[in-house]
């Protein structure tokens, strides 16, 4: 209030620094008395917390800084102010899944990440379009969060708890018909799949993608997939393995996530609008994580760290430099690309690096990222015997081959094909680029030296 009146980016100062603080905390791991259950218990403050906690922070400080150079923002008449306190209060929701055991403490922190995701939806509210997005968002995910409250109702009702990783809490789910539980668990992941955006609660996804201002596209599209992912790994692990209930929603979830991979590799192909395409490309990088998660319920996070890490920096590069392209050039289409790649070269360069590590070819990031989590399904496959995994695994390789097809749309339009009319360029802070750059170039390193983010949390 006070200190923007004389410096208009004293707002997106201290969040910043916010955040920074945040994820320097966060680096520590918390000692006795501490280190234990926070908030009552409903909170555990372990590596994998810690882990997500600190990609959380990354996302949030790489989104503050997309939004303080995409003009749609900083000329609007309500600036960036109120954004940013959203934003700070996002990152409380979020830290919050990632690390809450209670049903109760997961619902509200969830509702904490979806409230401050409808108003960033439809903050601009600039055209019809916004205004559309944000209304679909927000219908969905009401929907949504009551089928979960209710679903909840019928595990406190079986179990008289809340906290999951209780063991009067999995007595009294055993003690109940398994048709009971799995009817009450298919409920309860309504919101958690609302989240995630897998299948079949994904209808949402590409229309408000599309439709949000592409800043907060690429928030929605990695910080709660990040959160959501930590958190689905903590509900399985927590989960003893002679559970009916359980067995019912481990293949609920394999026939999911197998159809996730399935529709948004297959949707992606027939999209142009970029946006659009990236909201399916995330969707079938949500059933490779759901398989990521699946193969390492034993408790085992590494390679589904690794994986969250690593979709962060691609994911977040892309459409902050979509966004930077739609900015110069107006272009918001794969077709509207033609001819970019020698206008803007360093754009479009590390456009391609990203893209090829979102396929998972070598020598990037993403291809170390898919070898591994096949590899992990393929063990868990040879240990247990689980024709779901090998179903998993085979979906997974096919549908990389048909992310193929519409990645390489971006360098064929871009170096290959010629513009009939001269882009005009508007002018636009470099920032966004060279941001991108070190991500790219993270990208690149990660894919030689995938031992610097491979250690145990």
């Amino acid at each position: 209030m006070l200190v923007d009146r004389w410096w208009k980016h004293g707002t997106f100062a201290l969040t910043l620094t916010g955040i920074g603080v945040a994820a320097w905390c966060s680096a520590w791991p918390l000692a006795p008395p501490y280190g234990g259950n926070l908030l009552f218990g409903m909170v555990m403050p372990d590596g994998l917390g810690q882990s997500v906690r600190l990609l959380t922070a990354l996302v949030c400080a790489l989104f503050a800084v997309a939004v303080n150079a995409n003009p749609d923002f900083t000329v609007h008449r309500k600036r960036t102010a109120d954004l940013y306190s959203v934003l700070l209060a996002l990152h409380i929701g979020l830290n919050l899944m990632a690390m809450a055991t209670n049903w109760l403490m997961l619902f509200v922190a969830i509702e904490m990440v979806s409230v401050g995701s409808y108003v960033l939806v439809g903050y601009l509210a600039k055209t019809r379009q916004h205004t559309e997005a944000a209304m679909k968002y927000v219908l969905f995910g009401a929907a949504c969060s009551a089928v979960m409250l209710y679903g909840l109702s019928f595990l406190y009702g079986f179990t008289g708890q809340l906290d999951y990783t209780a063991a009067a809490y999995h007595d009294g789910l055993n003690a109940m018909p398994p048709a009971l539980v799995t009817v009450a668990l298919l409920l309860v992941f309504a919101g958690i799949g609302f989240k995630l955006s897998f299948v079949p609660f994904h209808f949402w996804t590409p229309d408000v993608y599309q439709g949000a201002p592409t800043p907060v596209t690429a928030f929605l599209s990695t910080a709660p997939k990040i959160a959501g992912m930590a958190m689905l790994g903590r509900i399985l692990h927590a989960s003893p393995v002679d559970s009916a209930a359980l067995e019912n929603l481990h293949l609920i979830l394999i026939v999911a996530a197998a159809a996730t991979m399935l529709l948004g590799n297959l949707a992606a192909l027939r999209q142009t609008n970029v946006k659009r395409m990236m909201a399916y490309s995330s969707i079938g990088h949500t059933g490779f994580l759901m398989m990521a998660v699946l193969a390492y319920a034993s408790g085992e996070y590494t390679v589904l760290l690794f994986y969250l890490a690593v979709y962060a920096l691609m994911n977040m590069g892309v459409f902050m430099l979509a966004d930077y392209i739609e900015g110069r050039t107006g272009a918001d289409d794969v077709d509207g690309y033609r001819g970019l790649g020698k206008v803007l070269p360093l754009p479009f360069v590390c456009f391609v690096i990203l893209l090829v590590s979102l396929t998972g070819l070598p020598p990037t990031a993403g291809f170390i990222a898919k070898l591994l989590v096949f590899s992990a399904a393929f063990s868990n496959w040879q240990l247990h015997g689980d024709p779901g995994m090998m179903a998993l695994l085979i979906i997974g390789a096919l549908t990389t081959v048909i992310s193929l097809f519409y990645y390489f749309k971006v360098p064929l339009n871009a170096f290959l094909r010629k513009s009939s009319r001269t882009p005009g360029l508007r002018p636009l802070p470099a920032v966004t680029v060279w941001v991108v750059a070190l991500l790219s170039a993270a990208v690149l390193l990660l894919g030689v030296f995938p031992g610097w983010l491979m250690t145990a949390p």
